[in-house]
């Protein structure tokens, strides 16, 4: 089912960018930028609850309101139960929902936050943190094992974004969602992500397309979240084969974010804060500029875990669409 928003508003966002991102291909886009995976603090997971509690309080500052001005925030990460969503919320002090559904949580947030602005509620923030190695450790080896990637795997990013929403018309606005389902093909390899991925991504685009009556060619750009250089192959190619859809105004974020040729992160990028990291580095200001009018958000996760990779389980997988329009 697809859900359509009447007055629902991304007004302003706030990027922080770690190792790698920081000097990619989106350099100098960034409201922060931090130079190693500690960032002054002991551990990786210290160093990501660090960065997501900035990007909060950095837009709060952004948009010159106070913490009691803001109804509730989403937020979501790798972590166990949601670690440094939740140490963020403790110290943070305003009202919280933590929600996981892997790297698609961005789109998520984003369909909660505009449900409830729909129902009487004010303003939102939606934040997602990422970190390349509290994740490397969270779902496959220790880090210090060292142990090699296949080419297929990814990289997540490492960022910490927040966005706010709110019925005021300014900046970019939310027009519709669609909620995914989950699918799943079977793939039972941690590393390839993409491919597990890809399903989910198809099935929720042909059902917003269903629902609303469109055709890919009614978006400027159809944006999937992180599939990584073969999963985005593999998209591509269901879409044409199931649909016959024609996808010549589509990318992939984990393609866009880093310098795939200089640094060694395999398929590309992952992680909930992959999409909202180009989405708020290229793609609004965009929307902004009246360069775009018309954008599909299908952020993808992969809905494993350390119990589940072990078990040799499958990989379930969803994804979410998020339409977005320029004002």
């Amino acid at each position: 089912m697809t859900t359509y928003f009447k007055d629902v508003y991304i007004n302003n966002n706030v990027l922080i960018a770690g190792p790698l991102l920081k000097d990619g291909p989106l350099k100098g886009k960034f409201d922060d930028t931090y130079d190693n995976y500690y960032d002054g603090e002991k551990t990786f997971e210290d160093c990501e609850i660090k960065e997501l509690k900035k990007s909060i309080l950095y837009i709060l500052r952004k948009e010159k309101i106070k913490k009691d001005d803001i109804d509730f925030f989403i937020s979501c990460d790798l972590t166990n139960q949601l670690m440094v969503s939740n140490m963020v919320a403790r110290d943070i002090g305003i009202s919280y929902l933590g929600v996981y559904s892997a790297c698609s949580s961005f789109t998520e947030e984003l369909i909660i936050a505009s449900l409830a602005l729909s129902n009487n509620y004010n303003r939102v923030i939606c934040a997602t943190s990422g970190h390349s190695n509290t994740s490397e450790r969270q779902f496959r080896n220790p880090i210090e094992y060292g142990s090699p990637k296949p080419d297929y795997s990814t990289l997540t990013v490492s960022a910490a974004t927040s966005c706010i929403l709110s019925n005021e018309k300014r900046g970019v606005r939310i027009e519709s969602a669609t909620i995914g389902r989950v699918i799943d093909l079977g793939i039972k390899d941690s590393f390839d992500m993409g491919s597990a991925m890809a399903p989910a991504a198809v099935d929720t685009l042909y059902r917003h397309l269903t629902d609303t009556g469109r055709s890919v060619d009614y978006y400027d750009l159809i944006l999937t979240g992180d599939l990584g250089i073969y999963g985005e192959k593999i998209f591509k190619e269901l879409c044409k084969k199931e649909y016959h859809y024609n996808l010549s105004n589509y990318n992939d974020t984990a393609t866009c974010v880093y310098d795939m040729k200089n640094n060694k992160v395999h398929a590309g990028g992952s992680g909930p804060s992959c999409m909202p990291t180009y989405l708020f580095a290229e793609i609004i200001p965009n929307m902004v500029n009246k360069n775009m009018k018309r954008v599909l958000l299908l952020a993808t996760g992969a809905l494993l875990n350390t119990t589940s990779v072990n078990q040799k389980k499958t990989i379930p997988c969803i994804s979410h669409a998020v339409s977005l329009e320029a004002l």
